[in-house]
């Protein structure tokens, strides 16, 4: 079967389309003949090294798969060869096969596209986790979202709208505002534009935001917390700016607030249980168009590095696919 193949530590221009064996499914497993993987940004961070999580070389990237199941390992009995799933999978989705756990693999309605199906799993995991587990969120409350129109941000805005959160969405362009705006938001900030402390003072009438949630990190994160509400809780989601702010502690006193971490894969894997619910609660609610899992744009396998490179650029709202 094919692979992209990341050998060494690498740009996207260095990956390599290859050949490796096909998978087998061993006891437990089952084996995804994939029709849609997802990549995220930390796609680039890995195959550069620059993740908290370094597989062994050589790996794909793409931590997302939609398909059918081609075969099962012993001792599977939930699933059966035909069935269309999805599942998270940490690295190699970019190639045609994958074995996995078959805990670990949901089942997808007819209804419900591949492609879309694959996109679900990081994001609105990530966000579902953010907002239900760790924002302590009340009804009313106001949820300022960072980077809104990319990919976790989407989610959240998506998320926190169907929470009944008042959702401002805060990106770096009037279109992404927009599309933020059809997918959840009822306020926008373009802080390209417009200072992000002042800004959310402004929309909230100087109360500040409940909730922050700030996948971006870099220069946005401390000008977001100066502005967040008494009591208030800080969502630390990841740092697609590229830098890891170091925060002034005395905000926290000040404004009373909470900074929370947000590691939605080391939770998954102390919560199986409960992650399973969650993946199968978002998959019922895509298929019944409650969240869109909004496809930005697909590529086929060999265009891997093409496809990085508009998550690199920061030009992709929603998720972009592969298509093995």
């Amino acid at each position: 079967m094919k692979a992209i193949l990341c050998s060494q530590y690498c740009g996207p221009d260095d990956l390599v389309l290859a050949d490796v064996p096909d998978p087998v499914a061993g006891p437990g497993e089952a084996v995804i003949a994939i029709k849609a993987a997802a990549l995220n940004f930390f796609d680039i961070l890995m195959i550069q090294g620059k993740y908290q999580i370094k597989p062994p070389f050589p790996f794909s990237p793409a931590a997302e798969v939609a398909g059918v199941i081609e075969s099962v390992g012993a001792g599977v009995t939930d699933l059966k060869v035909g069935d269309r799933v999805v599942a998270s999978c940490g690295h190699n989705g970019a190639r045609e096969k994958i074995a996995l756990p078959a805990n670990s693999i949901v089942r997808i309605p007819d209804n419900l596209d591949f492609d879309r199906a694959a996109g679900i799993i990081i994001i609105y995991g990530t966000a579902l986790h953010a907002l239900e587990d760790r924002a302590s969120p009340k009804p009313g409350e106001t949820l300022a979202v960072l980077g809104a129109a990319g990919g976790t941000g989407l989610a959240a805005c998506e998320l926190g709208k169907l929470m009944g959160l008042k959702v401002i969405a805060c990106a770096s362009s009037d279109e992404k505002l927009e599309f933020a705006k059809a997918h959840g938001a009822e306020l926008g900030l373009n802080y390209a534009k417009e200072d992000l402390k002042e800004g959310l003072r402004r929309l909230t009438g100087g109360k500040g935001a409940d909730i922050i949630f700030d996948p971006v990190g870099g220069t946005y994160a401390e000008a977001a917390l100066r502005s967040i509400a008494w009591e208030g809780r800080f969502l630390v989601i990841g740092f697609a700016a590229g830098d890891i702010p170091k925060m002034p502690l005395n905000l926290a006193l000040l404004k009373g607030c909470d900074i929370r971490g947000v590691f939605w894969g080391a939770w998954a894997r102390r919560n199986p249980e409960k992650n399973r619910a969650n993946l199968e609660k978002l998959v019922k609610w895509t298929a019944e168009g409650k969240i869109s899992s909004h496809v930005d744009r697909t590529f086929p396998l060999a265009q891997t590095a093409d496809a990085l490179k508009v998550l690199a650029g920061r030009k992709a709202m929603g998720k972009v696919i592969l298509h093995p």
